[in-house]
């Protein structure tokens, strides 16, 4: 087993930024419930790794002003990506209107990072979460792992890589509707399928955002809230912001003129209230906040 340190350059907080609703691909080591304040949580996840085809499986926590990282492989730069550690928050808050909203949500949560999770799984995550709860999607998440996905073992103990797209593919439509997907059951069998195929999500990163949007809604049971959260929390787009039931009631109470009546034409308001290049950064404190007030 490999293990490293990397240095905290600023505000970190990695319970912040595993729990509040960005990624389903992480989970808590004790198998507890989401919400504990325990400064010690260890949380796992599973890569893989250059062009390796086996995946691995990485273990993290906080220990002072460092993130502790353990794995089968040298698993520092993709810890540093997955975390969004490199992410400047003082140039994002910066970049940010005053606005009361938005400073309460920064100074209740700051330190929270947007994460950058792979593609496909996203993807799935995100298809998965529609009218769900957070503990609901997790179990989804994790009875695709211990269903479909490849063991892996880590410091003598065996969990489960995520799902690839040919796995998930070769899944029945019965066979997903038994881990409680439900409706979702078809729509993530074809997405796998369509990736499978060679339908790359990853391969919006070059085109303009919008346009980018509109692509990923070509898979199966995505919308543009599912898009917008692939290309937030995925792949980087930092100005996209979902819009969910949550943030629909934000606009109705605090910023009403931003709904323009299309998905479309409200988010491009909302986002240019928000300060445009890192208005995702602001989207998600403020939903986090709005959600555990």
């Amino acid at each position: 087993m490999k293990r490293g340190e990397i240095p905290l350059d600023g505000p970190f907080d990695l319970r912040l930024t595993l729990e509040s609703g960005q990624s389903y691909l992480w989970w808590r080591e004790d198998g507890a419930s989401y919400g504990s304040t325990d400064a010690d949580t260890r949380y796992l996840t599973t890569t893989r790794a250059g062009d390796d085809p086996a995946p691995a499986p990485i273990r993290v926590h906080r220990d002072g002003d460092t993130v502790v990282w353990e794995s089968t492989f040298d698993a520092g730069d993709v810890v540093r990506r997955r975390l969004g550690l490199d992410d400047d928050l003082g140039t994002v808050r910066a970049s940010t209107p005053d606005d009361d909203l938005v400073e309460e949500a920064f100074d209740a949560h700051w330190g929270l990072r947007i994460v950058r999770d792979p593609p496909f799984g996203g993807l799935v995550s995100f298809i998965c979460s529609a009218q769900m709860r957070v503990a609901r999607i997790h179990g989804m998440q994790q009875r695709l792992r211990e269903t479909f996905g490849t063991p892996v073992e880590l410091d003598g103990e065996t969990y489960h890589a995520y799902p690839t797209p040919d796995q998930l593919a070769a899944a029945s439509e019965q066979e997903l509707r038994d881990l409680s997907l439900g409706y979702r059951a078809p729509y993530v069998r074809d997405t796998a399928e369509m990736v499978a195929n060679g339908s790359r999500p990853g391969e919006v990163r070059d085109e303009p955002y919008e346009e980018a949007r509109e692509t990923l809604t070509r898979y199966v049971g995505v919308g543009q809230k599912v898009a917008d959260c692939v290309l937030l929390f995925s792949l980087e787009y930092l100005q996209a912001i979902p819009l969910d039931t949550w943030m629909r009631q934000m606009i109705e109470e605090y910023y009403p003129d931003c709904d323009r009546g299309s998905y479309a034409d409200t988010s491009r308001a909302l986002r240019d209230r928000l300060g445009g290049e890192y208005a995702g950064y602001a989207q998600t404190y403020i939903f986090y906040h709005l959600r555990t007030q």
